[in-house]
């Protein structure tokens, strides 16, 4: 194994109402294999709350990514970001190529090509976010976790469904709808006309039992002109949770590790 001063550097970015936390159990293999840097993004985990929503904004999130990389002398970083994360990650490489060495985005989307698809997300995102501060964390987490997105974790060890919970517990309202506003899908510049201007390698995962971001992947494959696209198969939405020694077995081997 390579020493660790000699490992390439990984940024980890989690999805929505997820942490830094969430990627503990893959920690130990990740680290075998890259210097591994997990962040916790705006309004989320241990991030520091703000109530300024331009601090929740794309375009902030990656220029403080962006320097953060460089202070830690990371740059350019292997960067993976699932979900949300992923359309950070995403933001990351078309706004700051030169810190990205590769992409790897697991369920992600470069977010939605139309003004009105934009605005109706918009609008159901603010929605959502007004039910998470009149309503608290518990009661959206209960409705977030019943989303058909998430059905696939419902077969998952009741142990492995009770640490997602608590982690996603450990949330807060506020921040939650704040990141909603800031950085959601609606909220966020569509990036699919940027997707030819990417020349780094980018690495696609979805699982198999997640239709529609199968077909985003396969979309994005298509306009991306150095992508592998791999469809994990027993798995839904969140792979690296599911399917995680596959998904290990995946990340750990991509060309350059």
């Amino acid at each position: 194994m390579k020493s660790e001063t000699r490992l390439p550097p990984l940024l980890l970015l989690h999805g929505f109402t997820g942490s830094s936390e969430s990627w503990a159990p893959l920690l130990p293999a990740l680290s075998e294999h890259f210097r591994v840097l997990a962040v916790d993004l705006p309004g989320h985990g241990r991030a520091r709350a703000l109530d300024d929503i331009a601090a929740y904004a794309m375009p902030r999130v990656v220029d403080e990514l962006a320097q953060l990389l460089d202070a830690q002398g990371t740059a350019p970083a292997y960067v993976l970001g699932y979900s949300m994360g992923g359309r950070v990650a995403l933001a990351l490489a078309a706004h700051a190529p030169d810190k990205v060495q590769q992409l790897i985005l697991e369920s992600a989307s470069p977010g939605l090509a139309t003004a009105e698809e934009r605005a109706a997300r918009i609008a159901a995102d603010e929605a959502l976010a007004a039910r998470i501060e009149a309503h608290g964390v518990e009661a959206f987490v209960d409705e977030w976790q019943c989303l058909p997105l998430f059905a696939s974790q419902r077969t998952l060890p009741a142990e492995v469904r009770q640490r997602v919970r608590a982690q996603r517990l450990r949330n807060h309202a506020h921040g939650l709808a704040l990141s909603l506003r800031g950085m959601g899908t609606g909220a966020q510049p569509s990036l699919w006309d940027a997707l030819p201007s990417l020349r780094m390698p980018v690495h696609l995962l979805a699982g198999a039992h997640d239709a529609k971001f199968v077909a985003i992947a396969q979309s994005m494959a298509r306009a991306l002109p150095n992508a592998a696209l791999t469809v994990i198969p027993n798995a839904g939405h969140t792979v690296h949770l599911e399917a995680p020694d596959v998904w290990l077995r995946y990340v750990t081997k991509i060309p350059g590790i």
